[in-house]
């Protein structure tokens, strides 16, 4: 018979098994068990998830937002998609006790993964034998289906030095391990910052406590329980910035803070993007969290909160986020974070409270009116000056306040551009923006701020509007002086011997620091201290640190160097006596301002160190850590404090900050850059005690913007340079600017425009790095100095009364006291002659009479001034090469020649002179002079003769790079009675493009040193202006310049010119005359400094030769006014008329100009009378500066109450003339 089925091969029964087939065979059933059974109990385990235990070497998943999800109806089976787990996994699992079902609220799902959600094969899905015959099996670890996260909610990014744990769930047993995920873990991109629940414990996580893993979710469940939620439940606003969130504590996490109450909002107010969802309520079993200090409450968005993750371990609760930050969120680069404390290891111990500041004395000591008192001791801030160690700040969670905000405005148009979105979302708009649709428009706010800020308490809420005003007149520079101001005691400047590219300064003492830190005294130039810094290492920052009292002032410094370090020198034993290594990471320390008591590091990757006094001298102490932290925007390029603000400065945005040591404000002011239209980056900045209220700051294209301090709205935007602004200073009325060309500037911003008062070159050739005017020096050395640094490594010191000027301004301001005035007429002629010789004149009627009706027309001047260029012919290449090239003695017959020219044209203007001028008018050649082609002849009244003194003249070339003379200048110069005069007859470079030659050509002239100097001072200021030594044209008093300035018209075709000149259109011709654009445009335009009579002619050039026809050669050049007369005089000098005369022998047309020139006799009596009183003026102002100056340090720098610190000037001169030994 045959063998049944289930029978063996030997046909025989297989039916009697052991007990241990019966348990394989067991094993079999629930390896085999159906599709259907196993869905089923997927499905009954949905409610019940059970935590996997992790293995320990797997680094665990990144914190994942609380979904809040409603009950569904119970879904239809699913397949089993749980993977394979090892048998140790289950042998744990069967013997821990099943937890209870989370709510809906509680529940926490696993972040979604990239493994698939295909049912897996038997073989794939086999389990290990349990442990009992009946076990409870336990759900396993179940994996999700596949989905998209939701876009409700963010993911905080974990960072690799920072633990990153899931929300506990205090219902589980103590962790176990959990196996890794067979594939990596994906963050999708979170869309904002992540915000923080106001009211949500701390994110802290108790280390027994294990994560939760979420269970299986079908698709479809998923999406119908989405479709079933609460409308109300909007996703929160997009990154509209398009930028990673920072992954950074928020500011002020390590500072006291109350938590928010709830703000009920009106139906019309709610906002779909600040809908709170529901909140996770509190676990009973979970071990609640230390009572922490809290920022103060502020309005918030009510948005889910997430455990953020950051690279510094915080000890508390994030700050909540402002609400306009949360429904703003293209401004999420300007938001700036403060640092938290370090915190402890993460345990089951609660986080330590930050240490706060030693007790202070609440006010400071005032000082008696006795001369036998000790200084006193270092005065106190009031931000920190009730703060105490042994106190700490305790804060009342129970009762929820919100905190006022600061009262100031934002400027709706000071702001950086919003950045462009590529979202399509219709309602996500900036409210503040101006794209926004007006109904939805709102004014920008600050940042709310703890407790009542002293800054800008009178500004409104809301800031108005406004235009900045852009000024592009550049200021005056018709009355600068090129004087060097050099200190008038002490050393002027110091070799620095090596390459410094930082300095601080506090009275005697100067510090230059980089490879090597020094220090030098500059009553001497002694040097004190010098060391380096070692192999790779520099000091990028260097501050000098509050003392004990004034007097202790400038004995220690602060070094910043570029691996992160900050050391203290002391300048006594030249020894370093502390160290904080690392303080700034590896990041360069690249800013350390002192500010009173405090001392505060900037490095640059935005981390600001606030070091608060400490210890019972209450400065500043390495040894311990800094009281505040603040992390603020990268991209430093300059920054300055201003009251108790910190204006901070990346490219052309501004930011506002307002640190404190105690952290109980908000340190951000603003919740916008400021920007100013149409400046370069930002590279320097100053204020000035007598413009209060204003903040000036220079840019990389010669700009500087003008902020108010009170509404931070930008008042105006000046061009004062076309050169960068490296450093600005500044100085009583006047701002001090260093530029990238050497040149130190120094301007009244008094006047508008703005008047140049000095320029001088200050370090040769190389840019002037840095301008520190000294606010101690009044105080410690009784005078007021200003100190530069150089790419040439030098340090200046200059005087910044300005002493010289103040004195020569003084007495040319009261010379009618001492002088007697006498106007002198003057008639100069410009002409070029185009090679003619006088005998040329003899061809025309018009042209023969020329002379005669210019000279008696004239009215008989005391001086007559006759210029002319291109007396030989310059367009003949042969000569012009036979000139150049030729030797002297081989050329002689060519110099004949020209000189033949030369003396038949002076004698033809002798004769003429002789001729037709009355006969009871003598007239005296004074000077000739000739330059290969120009050539200045100078007539004197015989009444004026004897009070001519000190005449003399040169040259100078401009062709061929200054080594011919075919192009250039003559100048002559004289004295008449005490009154200096210059004549400068020029031919600058021909062609229409070449307007940039000819103002090269003009400033080579006017700068050049070419007459002799004069060595006596009080001439100099009598006879002299700007400082000057006469060895410059623009150093005499009244100058004269004509020639063939070759300026043309520019924008415009010959034809139109023409038509124009016909049309007697001129206006419309002189808006394009290249010199008229170059003076109102060009500040470095060296013809800026003269005036010009108004044009009223026809252009004089080009004409064909012996008609009255404009250009019609085959260049057919346009028309223009080349033949110019301007005068320099400070008001001394008067044109009476400007006009040009019909004259066919040239291609150009002469013009003449009649003048009147204001002369002087000095009595030498009256002089020295003048004089004394000069210097007793200046006495006077250097006692009220000093006193001005000396009170601003002691207030502002040092931080002494008035009282003790106009005890502190009137005990000084006793302190100072008290000996080294006596006490007191």
């Amino acid at each position: 018979m045959e063998p049944l089925p289930q029978d063996g091969p030997d046909a025989s029964s297989l039916k009697p098994v052991s007990s241990l087939r019966s348990h394989f065979e067991s094993m079999n059933k629930t390896r085999e068990e159906s599709p259907t059974a196993t869905a089923a109990a997927t499905s009954s385990s949905i409610s019940t998830p059970t935590t996997a235990p992790p293995i320990a070497s797997a680094p665990p998943p990144p914190p994942v937002l609380a979904r809040q999800r409603t009950p569904s109806p119970k879904p239809p089976p699913i397949p089993d998609t749980r993977p394979a787990r090892p048998k140790s996994m289950v042998l744990l699992e069967s013997g821990r006790t099943k937890p209870p079902p989370p709510t809906p609220r509680e529940y926490t799902p696993a972040p979604a993964t990239t493994a698939t959600t295909a049912t897996l094969r038997p073989t794939q899905a086999a389990i290990p034998p349990p442990l009992s015959p009946k076990p409870t099996r336990p759900p396993a670890v179940l994996v999700e289906p596949p989905h998209s996260p939701p876009n409700n909610r963010a993911l905080s990014l974990p960072t690799p030095d920072a633990a990153t744990l899931l929300n506990p769930d205090p219902t589980k047993s103590p962790a176990t391990p959990v196996s890794p995920p067979s594939r990596p873990f994906k963050i999708p991109s979170r869309p904002t910052t992540p915000n923080f629940e106001p009211r949500r414990p701390s994110p802290r996580i108790i280390t027994t406590q294990p994560p939760s893993p979420p269970p299986p979710r079908r698709s479809a469940e998923l999406r119908r329980e989405r479709e079933a939620r609460s409308p109300s439940i909007v996703p929160p606003p997009v990154n509209r910035a398009d930028k990673p969130s920072s992954s950074l504590p928020a500011v002020g996490e390590n500072i006291p803070k109350l938590e928010p109450k709830p703000v009920q909002l009106k139906p019309e107010q709610l906002s779909p993007f600040s809908t709170p969802p529901s909140m996770a309520s509190t676990l009973e079993n979970e071990e609640s969290p230390p009572a922490l200090p809290t920022r103060p409450a502020r309005p918030m968005s009510h948005v889910p909160s997430i455990v953020r993750t950051n690279t510094l371990p915080g000890a508390f609760d994030p700050p909540p986020v402002h609400p306009t930050v949360a429904n703003k969120r293209r401004d999420t680069e300007t938001n700036v974070f403060a640092r938290p404390p370090p915190a402890p290891s993460t345990t089951i111990n609660p986080p330590a409270l930050p240490s706060r500041p030693p007790a202070i004395p609440e006010s400071a000591p005032k000082i008696p009116a006795n001369s036998t008192m000790k200084l006193p001791p270092r005065p106190v801030r009031a931000s920190i000056a009730n703060i105490s160690a042994a106190d700490p700040i305790t804060v009342n969670t129970a009762v929820k306040t919100q905190q006022p905000k600061r009262i100031s405005s934002t400027p709706t148009t000071q702001f950086a551009p919003p950045t462009a979105r590529s979202h399509a979302r219709s309602m996500t708009v900036d409210q503040t923006s101006e794209r926004a649709p007006i109904e939805l428009r709102e004014p920008p706010r600050r940042f709310p701020a703890a407790g009542t800020s002293t800054v800008n308490s009178d500004s409104p809420t809301t800031g108005t509007p406004g235009t900045t005003q852009t000024t592009t007149a550049y200021p005056d520079a018709s009355r600068i002086n090129r004087r060097p101001p050099f200190a008038k005691q002490g050393v002027h400047e110091i070799q620095t011997k090596y390459d410094p590219r930082k300095f601080d300064v506090c009275g005697e003492f100067l510090c230059t620091s980089g490879y090597l830190t020094r220090v030098w005294n500059l009553h001497d130039g002694e040097l004190l201290v010098s060391f380096s810094h070692g192999e790779g290492i520099k000091a990028t920052s260097v501050a000098f640190k509050p003392g004990i009292n004034v007097n202790q002032e400038g004995l220690r410094l602060w070094i910043g160097n570029n691996i992160g370090e900050v050391m203290e020198a002391d300048v006594a034993t030249q020894s370093i006596v502390g160290n904080k290594s690392n303080i700034h990471g590896r990041y360069e320390v690249i800013k350390i301002f002192r500010h009173f008591n405090e001392m505060w590091t900037l490095d640059e990757g935005g981390t600001l160190h606030v070091w608060g006094p400490s210890g019972d001298d209450r400065v500043p102490n390495l040894n311990n850590s800094p009281h505040q932290t603040y992390r603020l925007a990268k991209g430093h390029t300059f920054s300055i404090i201003v009251g108790e603000e910190l204006w901070y400065a990346t490219g052309k945005e501004i930011r506002i900050f307002a640190p404190t040591v105690n952290g109980d404000t908000q340190v951000q002011v603003l919740m916008r850059p400021l920007i100013s239209d149409g400046a370069g980056e930002i590279t320097s900045g100053t204020v000035l005690k007598s413009q209060p209220g204003k903040v000036y700051f220079g840019h990389s294209d010669g700009k500087v913007s003008i902020y108010s301090q009170k509404d931070f709205t930008c008042l105006s935007v000046l061009s004062i340079s076309t050169y960068k602004i490296n450093s600005l200073a500044g100085v009583g009325n006047y701002i001090w600017a260093a530029y990238s060309t050497g040149k130190i500037s120094i301007y009244d911003v008094r006047s508008s425009p703005w008047i140049v008062k000095k320029d001088w070159q200050a370090h040769n050739d190389n840019p002037a790095l840095k301008l520190i005017a000294d606010p101690a020096s009044f105080y410690r050395l009784g005078r007021q100095q200003v100190l530069s640094l150089g790419a040439d490594n030098m340090v200046r010191a200059w005087d910044g009364l300005l002493q010289d000027d103040f004195l020569e301004n003084e007495m040319k301001s009261m010379d009618s006291q001492y002088s007697v005035f006498e106007d002198i007429k003057v008639q100069a002629l410009t002409w070029n002659a185009g090679a003619s010789t006088p005998s040329s004149l003899r061809y025309s009627d018009d042209d023969a009479a020329f002379i005669q009706n210019l000279l008696q027309s004239s009215d008989c001047p005391d001086i007559l001034v006759f210029g002319f260029q291109e007396l030989v012919d310059l367009e003949d290449k042969t000569a012009t090469a036979k000139r150049l090239f030729k030797s002297k003695k081989k050329d002689a017959t060519d110099q004949e020649r020209m000189s033949h020219q030369y003396r038949d044209w002076r004698d033809f203007l002798v004769r003429s002179l002789d001729d037709f001028m009355p006969a009871d008018h003598l007239y005296h050649l004074l000077h000739t002079a000739t330059l290969v082609g120009l050539f200045t002849c100078i007539f004197v009244k015989s009444t004026l003769r004897d009070r001519i003194r000190n005449l003399s003249s040169a040259d100078v070339k401009r062709g061929m790079g200054g080594l011919h003379g075919n192009k250039g200048a003559i100048v002559v110069r004289f004295m008449v009675d005490d009154t200096s005069l210059c004549f400068i007859n020029c031919h600058l470079a021909a062609g229409q493009s070449h307007a940039n030659s000819r103002h090269n050509d003009i400033a080579a002239i006017l700068d050049s040193s070419i007459l002799p100097v004069e060595t006596d001072p009080n001439v100099r200021i009598d006879s002299y202006i700007g400082g000057g030594d006469g060895t410059m044209i623009l150093d005499h008093e009244l100058c004269l310049l004509n020639g063939d300035l070759n300026y043309r018209i520019d924008t415009m075709s010959r034809d139109t010119v023409v038509y124009a000149v016909k049309a007697n259109n001129l206006a419309k011709l002189l808006d394009r005359d290249q010199l008229l654009v170059a003076r109102r445009r060009n500040p470095a335009f060296r013809l800026r400094a003269f005036d010009e009579m108004p044009i009223e002619f026809a252009p004089t050039y080009k004409y064909d030769v012996g008609t009255d026809n404009y250009d019609t050669s085959e260049k057919k050049r346009s028309p223009a006014w080349c033949d110019r007369l301007l005068h320099r005089g400070s008001g001394r000098i008067r044109q009476l008329d400007y006009r040009r005369h019909e004259v066919r022998v040239s291609d150009h047309r002469p013009v003449t100009g009649r003048f009147k020139f204001t002369i002087k006799n000095i009595s030498p009596q009256k002089r020295t009378l003048a004089w004394a009183e000069c210097q007793q003026r200046f006495e006077d102002l250097k006692v009220n500066e000093a006193k001005e100056e000396k009170l601003f340090y002691l207030m502002n720098v040092i931080g002494y109450d008035l009282t003790t610190s106009k005890g502190l000037i009137q005990d000084q001169p006793r302190r100072n003339d008290r000996k080294p030994g006596q006490k007191g």
